[in-house]
């Protein structure tokens, strides 16, 4: 199992930001300049593949930091 920090880099990845982004399990997705429906779609992906889960926009809706995400697929 990935530690919070491998889960951050991957998260990043996914998001494929444009400008660099300072992200800590603290952020609030929806303060993130890019988070968005693509966003939020590369992160449906990376838990796909990355973390073998399967989760949905509502999954997203319900969750408000980096921490709250990680621990949805850890």
């Amino acid at each position: 199992m990935d530690n919070i920090d491998t889960f951050i880099e991957k998260f990043i990845t996914a998001v494929d930001f444009q400008e660099a982004v300072e992200i800590t399990p603290d952020t609030v997705l929806k303060d993130l300049p890019e988070w968005d429906s693509l966003a939020a779609l590369g992160v449906i992906v990376l838990s796909d593949m990355e973390y073998g889960k399967t989760i949905t926009g509502e999954h997203l809706k319900q969750v408000t930091t980096v921490n709250d995400l990680y621990q949805l697929l850890t």
